[in-house]
């Protein structure tokens, strides 16, 4: 089968299932991707919690996850992926990491990057990774919510990723923060320690400030900048 076949036959499929499971629940919509493409997915995760994970591995134990390494994390972060890890035994960490090491990048850039352009820093950091990454498969689960942020609103439960070039899971898109939080709270899923510490969107740490009670949760994402997104998901 020719790659370009291949791609069409995914892109159908993204089309069926998005209908068919556009008002599907987490668990259906999990169950259909593993059923669907087995070995062949990978579920992402930014570490910030393990409800995404906690919900695949009640579908099957032995699952590839998705951890964009960027070398600017939260030492909290980088703890509570590898206790992820000791926790959900069956699963793979796929530590995906950039070309160049932070130090290799700021010898050819300067240093702080992230500061004078976020956007390319995201681009080397995140998303070159995330694509090379992606190109092993054929469909990716993400945890990302529709009312993460206006960007996201729209968000389906099943579509087709244009940029990757795979099927894209959105299992918990319509969950609502209740929802999310009571999840976690009635099935003891491991959250960052950062979330409790005024920090309840985590990207990287020269990147991602405190909030305050009561704003935008995604407010200290790049605070300061007109930069809103890393490109990971649009």
């Amino acid at each position: 089968m020719t790659t370009t076949t291949r791609t069409e036959e995914l892109k159908e499929l993204a089309r069926d299932a998005a209908r068919t499971y556009a008002e599907a629940g987490a668990e259906e919509s999990i169950r259909w991707a593993f059923d669907t493409f087995g070995d062949d997915l990978i579920v992402a995760s930014n570490m910030q919690d393990a409800v995404l994970i906690d919900l695949a591995t009640r579908a099957r134990s032995d699952v590839d996850v998705l951890f964009l390494e960027t070398g600017y994390h939260f030492a909290e972060t980088i703890g509570t992926r590898d206790a992820v890890a000791h926790t959900y035994p069956g699963i793979t960490v796929v530590n995906a990491t950039a070309d160049q090491s932070v130090a290799e990048q700021d010898a050819e850039h300067g240093a702080r990057l992230h500061d004078r352009d976020p956007g390319l820093c995201c681009n080397l950091r995140k998303v070159v990774p995330l694509r090379r990454t992606l190109s092993g498969y054929s469909c990716w689960i993400t945890g990302v919510r529709r009312v993460d942020a206006p960007t996201r609103a729209d968000t389906p439960i099943v579509t087709w990723d244009e940029r990757n070039g795979l099927v894209k899971v959105n299992p918990i898109a319509a969950w609502t923060d209740d929802e999310f939080n009571d999840y976690i709270v009635r099935n003891g899923i491991l959250e960052n320690p950062l979330v409790q510490d005024g920090f309840p969107s985590i990207g990287c740490a020269p990147c991602t400030a405190r909030v305050a009670q009561g704003d935008d949760p995604r407010s200290g994402r790049w605070a300061g900048k007109s930069k809103t997104e890393c490109g990971l998901h649009g």
